[in-house]
């Protein structure tokens, strides 16, 4: 018998392409050696002897990728939210993050937090840590067990930073970076490392040369936030004179996507140059609907991006957002498209369900390859919801039923979980 290969049964749905819906009824899903065979109506001959699992009447969906979350702000979820963004990070992020020096403390709060990634629909996510090399292992450590492919960030700060969360030099966060890479390379199978500025206010521009050296040396892809609030916009303004817009600070220094593949988190406020920019670059954005409302940051034009062409995702980005799930951001990314629309540029239609599907799925997890969908060739990660419970007594097509279980977000419908190819639970 081929390892990881298998055939799921069951209704299933995928996105074709952002505007729409592939669904079989009762139809197959072929894995084989962890790898998409396709979807069919009758089961083909050549797959009658692998192991049929059935999951008869349950929906089977693509697992969702996470683009943007916070490990070590799980624990204050939901508090803050009368702040905007700046104010939050000295009141809540940066007190908190500080506690992860006591690897106790980050063992108890991180296995907290594994816990709820596990047992969510979420199947891969890209993680900041703090800027702890002992923690961020210790998350590493942790995630691998999981069996979710996962991509975490020992986080870099230099300057405007509190004592007690701030690295002493541009040297020493490097050093510290470098260290870490040492220690975990070869180390997962499901985890690997990313490199993570938390942001320009906080990275000195020796700090990000020191960085881009680092990225290629290890050939690494970064993650970081750009224009999510009008007064970290300001202040990056006065921080680099030199640079034409905030997406530029990071791009003088070689981490911006090109060569440098590159998550750029909320770009709520992004300029049209630094749009054109993004897109030249293929950097991917990272829509957070949840966070940006939370935090007063504002509503990102996900519709000018998708006609543009440019690559988008969603993040939970916990805890500026307080649901880890990706159908949650789902929701949120309709719902505040559609108050753009009505309050601010009635130009950029809402998304559609399909539209957010495809984001949090496709468009979040084409960053770790070919993943987010069930065409043959892709890593087949999946989820079997039973939604019997959401859809009673009525009777829904599986489009409809697939809204529901966005809208509704209720993860404890999930019934098995799949990462490429293996079943984590």
């Amino acid at each position: 018998m081929q390892k990881d290969s298998f055939v799921l049964k069951g209704n299933i749905c995928y996105s074709q392409d952002k505007d729409n819906f592939r669904t079989v009824a009762d139809g197959y899903l072929v894995c084989k050696n962890g790898i998409s065979d396709g979807v069919y109506e009758e089961l083909p001959e050549q797959y009658q002897n692998l192991p049929l699992i059935d999951c008869e009447g349950q929906l089977i969906l693509p697992g969702l990728t996470d683009l943007h979350v916070h490990a070590p702000q799980y624990a204050f979820r939901g508090l803050g939210m009368d702040l905007e963004l700046l104010d939050w990070l000295n009141t809540h992020t940066f007190p908190e993050e500080s506690k992860y020096a006591d690897l106790d403390y980050a063992k108890t709060a991180y296995r907290i937090f594994v816990e709820d990634m596990k047992k969510g629909p979420n199947t891969r996510a890209c993680i900041f840590a703090t800027l702890h090399v002992p923690a961020t292992e210790l998350l590493m450590d942790l995630l691998e067990e999981t069996g979710m492919k996962t991509m975490v960030g020992k986080v870099n700060m230099d300057r405007n930073s509190p004592d007690i969360l701030c690295e002493a030099s541009a040297e020493q966060s490097a050093a510290d970076t470098v260290a870490w890479l040492e220690d975990v390379a070869g180390k997962y199978h499901n985890v690997q490392p990313i490199l993570t500025p938390r942001f320009i206010p906080t990275c000195s521009d020796e700090l990000m040369r020191r960085l881009k050296e680092i990225q290629k040396k290890y050939q690494l892809p970064v993650q970081s936030h750009l224009s999510e609030n009008q007064g970290e916009i300001a202040w990056v303004n006065e921080l680099c004179p030199s640079s034409a817009f905030y997406g530029d600070a990071y791009d003088q220094f070689g981490l911006f996507g090109g060569d440098c593949k590159t998550i750029m988190a909320h770009c709520v406020s992004s300029s049209a140059d630094e749009i054109r920019r993004m897109k030249e670059r293929g950097v991917y954005i990272a829509h957070c609907p949840q966070s940006n409302t939370n935090l007063s940051s504002g509503i990102a034009p996900v519709r000018r991006f998708l006609d543009e062409g440019l690559r988008v995702g969603l993040g939970s980005d916990v805890a500026g957002g307080t649901v880890s799930s990706v159908f949650r951001a789902m929701a949120d990314a309709i719902q505040v498209s559609k108050l753009r629309w009505r309050l601010a540029d009635d130009t950029l239609k809402p998304l559609t369900v399909q539209e957010a599907f495809y984001l949090g799925t496709v468009g979040s997890g084409s960053f770790f390859g070919k993943t987010g969908s069930f065409d043959a060739g892709f890593e087949l990660d999946a989820l079997v919801i039973d939604d019997s419970s959401l859809a009673t007594p009525l009777k829904l097509s599986i489009p409809e039923r697939v809204e529901r279980v966005i809208y509704l977000s209720d993860d404890k419908n999930i019934t098995k979980k799949f990462v490429g190819g293996r079943q984590i639970w």
